[in-house]
């Protein structure tokens, strides 16, 4: 296929060429892909600039979308591209094969530095999802600093930079520059633009920004930074966000508050019991799906209203392909025994035929976790209906899962995204997060918009 490109993408490909260090912050189905790839293909044979190119990817993405990326377009029929995926013994037979691009997934990069044996020898890196690096004491993100001198260009590539707020940014723009715009100690940064938040005694558990700080943090990185986002250059289609509001009665009611209390509840002589805030958080949210784990690690179920509303919602989609976002397992679990009592035909998205029948037509109920699959797939072409069994507090996972039919390609006119919510819940916070979350992304996003 000829790849003409858009105004947008002929700047952010230039960009990329003409910045040694970019972070290219591009919305879900703005084409990142392509844009990247024509930007190494022009500095592996135009200028000369480059000679072997080290690509790090989620998982699904290094091994499915970049393949397919260069196989799409005829201008990149040249490029010989190697995914070192799989076993231990396939990612060492396609690190030595000979390519100008490797492609690897997050979760390797570690090994492929400290374990493979193999000589590092990329002088470009490019970060598919530069958020994936926004922990500054994760073994991925100390293993690649480790590199980072040796590498001559970088390139991080993102829709949610800073999905959890200011903070993330360090240690991505650390990777990029190497600290010269916010510093080279993230106890500084926080010094700097930050002031305690939630404490307890000496323990501090969150920072707050200083007045001054996301103006200031814009101002430095904007140099080195792009942003792009698909409503202002694609005509999308609309975008319907709903809510379906389902009731515990009175007794489930008592007992999710009393869990909520007393951090203790028993239900049926199985114990449940929550250590800590996180724990709570997430135990609240089990209850509000419907089924909670007990201490022994089994599953109690405590309501099937979301279940119920579930089937309702298939139901009046009239045949038309849903695709049904779940986070616990247990969830899962009750959702597919649900639909098999139902005799309703469903799939998990867990490999590349799943995808490439989904994109056919072919899965009436497609279950799909964010935490594996939400980044870089193209799912558009499957449907355009989204039910969100169960909410994650990640803003990234649930853009980056929204975007999987909210994107350019997307042929109906409407994605309806819906929202199974339990009355007087956590769900009803977690929703409330996700929006005061993304008003800070949006500020940085706006902040460092291209002009085209």
């Amino acid at each position: 296929m000829k790849f003409i490109p858009h105004d947008y993408q002929r700047y952010a490909i230039e960009f990329i060429k003409t910045h040694e260090e970019a972070a290219v912050l591009l919305d879900m189905g703005l084409g990142k892909t392509v844009i990247t790839l024509t930007a190494v293909a022009d500095l592996l044979w135009d200028s000369f600039s480059v000679r072997k190119i080290l690509v790090i990817a989620p998982l699904r993405v290094a091994r499915d979308t970049w393949p397919a990326e260069v196989k799409k377009w005829d201008h990149l029929s040249g490029l010989r591209i190697s995914v070192a995926v799989g076993t231990e013994t396939e990612r060492r037979v396609a690190l030595q094969r000979q390519a100008d691009v490797y492609v690897i997934n997050r979760e390797n990069v570690q090994w492929l530095i400290e374990k493979s044996g193999v000589k590092w020898d990329w002088d470009m890196v490019v970060i598919d999802e530069l958020s994936s690096f926004k922990n500054p004491q994760a073994k991925r993100f100390k293993a690649l600093m480790k590199m980072r001198s040796k590498v001559k260009r970088i390139v991080g590539l993102t829709g949610t930079p800073a999905s959890n707020g200011l903070m993330d940014l360090f240690a991505e723009y650390r990777l990029i520059d190497k600290g010269v715009r916010l510093g080279r100690f993230i106890s500084r940064y926080r010094e700097e633009f930050f002031r305690p938040d939630k404490t307890n005694g000496l323990v501090v558990y969150s920072y707050k920004p200083l007045p001054f700080a996301e103006e200031e943090i814009y101002r430095r990185i904007s140099d080195i930074t792009i942003s792009m986002k698909s409503v202002d250059f694609l005509p999308m289609p609309e975008k319907v966000l709903s809510e379906v509001t389902v009731y515990m009665d009175e007794r489930e009611k008592r007992e999710y508050d009393r869990l909520k209390n007393d951090l203790v509840l028993e239900l049926d002589g199985e114990e449940v019991t929550a250590a800590n805030a996180a724990a709570l958080c997430n135990k609240l949210s089990q209850m509000a799906n419907g089924a909670v784990y007990t201490d022994d690690g089994k599953t109690k179920v405590f309501h099937s209203r979301k279940l119920d509303a579930l089937e309702d919602m298939i139901e009046a989609a009239n045949g038309h392909p849903v695709m049904v976002v779940y986070w616990f397992k247990s969830d899962l679990a009750r959702i597919e025994e649900r639909l098999r009592e139902k005799g309703i035909t469903f799939e998990r998205l867990d490999d590349s035929e799943s995808i490439e029948r989904w994109n056919r037509g072919e899965i009436p109920v497609l279950l799909l976790s964010p935490a594996s699959a939400a980044h870089g797939l193209n799912l558009q072409s499957g449907g355009s209906h989204i039910i969100w069994f169960g909410l994650t507090w990640s803003l990234e996972l649930y853009q980056q899962t929204n975007g999987r039919l909210w994107r350019q390609g997307q042929k109906a006119e409407t994605v309806v995204i819906n929202h199974i919510i339990t009355k007087g819940t956590i769900d009803e916070r977690i929703l409330a997060v996700l929006k005061n979350k993304d008003a800070t992304q949006e500020e940085l996003i706006a902040a460092v918009k291209a002009e085209v």
